[in-house]
């Protein structure tokens, strides 16, 4: 296949520096090391950036926690990503941190040249900010009046504070999204990039605090610090040698505009309008395609620290091996919807994935042509008809690699990587070489079915290796090659004849037993809620809540309210909200809409059949532009998690509470 010859610039967001990432954030920087590491061996000249993001009000109040400065805290968490970052074997060309001291002194010189040119001015900040996520809302902006994108608490805030003229640029951007449609991707992300945000008119955006100190200082004006999207977004042009002054580096020259920003779905707002925005304030092009990939999910719900359920790289690296962890990430992540992981299914593609598919298939390989022929590999040129399938899917499988990564369908590309093994598999049923052997008259024919097998795991471990390329390696050590190269990856026949192989195969990937890893992740929850303060007692039974308690009521104000046990009969999301989900509600004779925001603790398919307590005569109301009828009850613990509340035992829909 043709070689690329360009530069290829591709980022990841920028880590943000409050804690150690867990497994569904290290998913984003293994898909971005898979498509560096492809378009490499495609003969792109690569440039893969990612880091860690170590300002804002959060870290100054995380550090206050740890009772350490906030520089001693960032040090600390970007050295722990790093580290994670590392084994995972990624192959970044750059870790840049915003308190780096060059990407300083850049963020404060593009802020004071947006102020002189008039896109930024001097106000007052007055509305609801939320911390975690650091942004303002206004009310209307609210769901269930919290954040819309974590569904946390807003505090109302009122401070000095610069702005950015968002709407003076909009419409160029609307037009640049209309004539580009690849710049957002997938599609649904532009949807609501535009129907949300920018079509109903985008207001200034505050690009200052002076309510805290840890950011990059304005330098022209104490007391207020760089706003942390602004320094955060930034680093993709910092961290390549962009000077505001004009004096910008070779290296920026020739790599932006970037290729590719991959992030995470719950960021598309800050890099398709603010991020663009401030590149067009600043003079420059903007990136060509912007990815928002979906999350990674925990099999059993919303990970929690103190419950002891979150996944880390490293203890599941030290369970199944890095390779296998980059191969289930990506395996299991879909190209527009929500991953799952989980213990169990990670056991489960380990046998049968890696351990059955693809090492078994190594193994037997090799053990054959040891056992038949001394290691040796001859292609005797005695062909039949059930070769010519073989060799046209191993040689045309590259061709659908391909076209799968260029639409970063990396899941995809690598089921067809695997579809190559499953076809050796049944090559082998087909030609039964165990039979072969006992003929004499069959030695040749034996030698070129082994030879085919060879030449088919070597083309077909060469397309695996920006995937699992500790795994490659193996095999082409064992196969006494090594990777095909990328001009040659679709042509089959290639292996140098009369090769040896190893005469002691390595078992790439040992089955696993479910119960001994399932008993290894205990230990580790156990652990986890340990060092979160929880005792293992505490899981199975957690501590009670402290309780805010509201005025009194008198019996006669709980009688007016009316609770009944209802059916849920259907189910869906709300549309243009992140939180809410509309169900039908049979109580009794009767079918009530109800308008709940549980989305992100509940699928719309699972709602459906559930008996639930319903607050049946509440004043109906409207939420996102939909009617709401009752409310469904819920209860919630300290982190947000919510369960609804169900009868005890089998009751009929209608029947009252009381």
């Amino acid at each position: 296949m043709e070689k690329r010859r360009e530069k290829y610039y591709i980022t990841t967001a920028i880590a943000y520096a409050s804690g150690k990432p867990h497994i569904g954030n290290t998913y984003e920087i293994v898909l971005a090391d898979c498509i560096a590491r492809f378009r490499r061996m495609q003969g792109y000249d690569v440039f893969f950036q990612t880091g860690t993001d170590e300002h804002g009000q959060k870290i100054e109040l995380k550090a206050q926690d740890a009772g350490t400065d906030p520089k001693t805290f960032v040090d600390n968490v970007a050295g722990e990503i790093k580290k994670i970052w590392d084994l995972m074997n990624t192959s970044y060309d750059k870790f840049i941190r915003t308190t780096d001291e060059d990407h300083v002194k850049q963020v404060q010189k593009i802020f004071k040249k947006m102020y002189e040119n008039g896109d930024i001015y001097k106000g007052y900040y007055e509305g609801l900010y939320c911390t975690p996520c650091e942004s303002f809302y206004t009310q209307s902006q609210l769901v269930d009046g919290k954040c819309p994108d974590c569904g946390r608490e807003v505090v109302y805030t009122k401070e000095s504070a610069y702005f950015f003229k968002m709407s003076k640029y909009a419409q160029k951007l609307i037009d640049h999204i209309n004539s580009h449609p690849e710049f957002i991707q997938p599609v649904s992300r532009k949807n609501e990039m535009m129907n949300n945000f920018l079509l109903p008119g985008l207001q200034d955006l505050c690009v200052s605090r002076s309510t805290f100190k840890w950011g990059i200082p304005v330098d022209f004006e104490p007391g207020h610090v760089v706003y942390v999207w602004l320094d955060a977004l930034t680093n993709y042009i910092t961290g390549i040698g962009y000077d505001c002054d004009g004096d910008s580096t070779e290296q920026f020259k020739k790599y932006w505009p970037a290729d590719l920003h991959l992030i995470g779905k719950d960021i598309v707002r800050f890099h398709t309008i603010y991020w663009p925005i401030f590149l067009m304030a600043l003079g420059l092009p903007l990136p060509k395609q912007v990815f928002g990939h979906p999350w990674l999910l925990q099999g059993e719900g919303k990970m929690s620290k103190s419950k002891g359920n979150v996944l880390y790289a490293d203890d599941l690296a030290d369970v199944f091996g890095v390779d296998a962890v980059r191969y289930f990430v990506i395996h299991e992540m879909p190209f527009e919807n929500d991953g799952v992981i989980s213990w169990e299914l990670m056991v489960e593609r380990m046998n049968s994935d890696l351990a059955n598919i693809l090492g078994n298939l190594v193994n037997r390989t090799i053990s054959m042509t040891n056992k038949y022929f001394g290691g040796v590999v001859c292609d005797k040129k005695a062909a039949e008809a059930v070769d010519d399938d073989l060799k046209a899917v191993v040689t045309g499988t590259a061709a659908k690699v391909v076209g799968k990564m260029d639409e970063l369908r990396a899941a995809d590309a690598l089921t067809e990587i695997f579809n190559l093994f499953r076809r050796c598999n049944k090559y082998i049923d087909e030609t039964m070489p165990w039979v072969l052997a006992k003929d004499e008259s069959r030695q040749d024919r034996l030698a070129t079915v082994l030879y085919n097998l060879t030449e088919s795991i070597t083309i077909g471990a060469s397309l695996l290796e920006p995937f699992m390329p500790e795994t490659t390696g193996k095999i082409m050590a064992q196969l006494n090659t090594s990777a095909r190269d990328y001009e040659d990856i679709d042509k089959f026949g290639l292996y140098p004849d009369g090769n040896k192989v190893t005469d002691k195969p390595e078992i790439l990937f040992a089955r696993l037993d479910m119960a001994e890893v399932l008993e290894k992740a205990q230990k580790i929850s156990e652990a986890q809620a340990a060092a979160a303060g929880a005792s293992a007692g505490e899981q199975a039974e957690e501590s009670g809540i402290e309780l805010e308690l509201k005025d009194e009521i008198t019996f006669e104000d709980f009688e007016k309210m009316q609770f009944a046990v209802g059916e849920i009969i259907e189910c869906e999301e709300v549309k243009k909200s992140k939180k809410l989900l509309c169900s039908k509600v049979k109580i009794g004779n009767q079918v009530k809409q109800i308008v709940s925001g549980i989305k992100q603790h509940y699928k719309p398919e699972e709602m459906v059949g559930k008996k639930v307590m319903v607050l049946v005569n509440l004043k109906p109301a409207k939420l996102a532009g939909v009617l709401s009828e009752g409310m469904l009850l819920c209860a919630e613990d300290a982190e947000g998690n919510l369960s609804l509340m169900v009868p005890e035992r089998e009751m009929p829909s209608g029947a009252g509470i009381a």
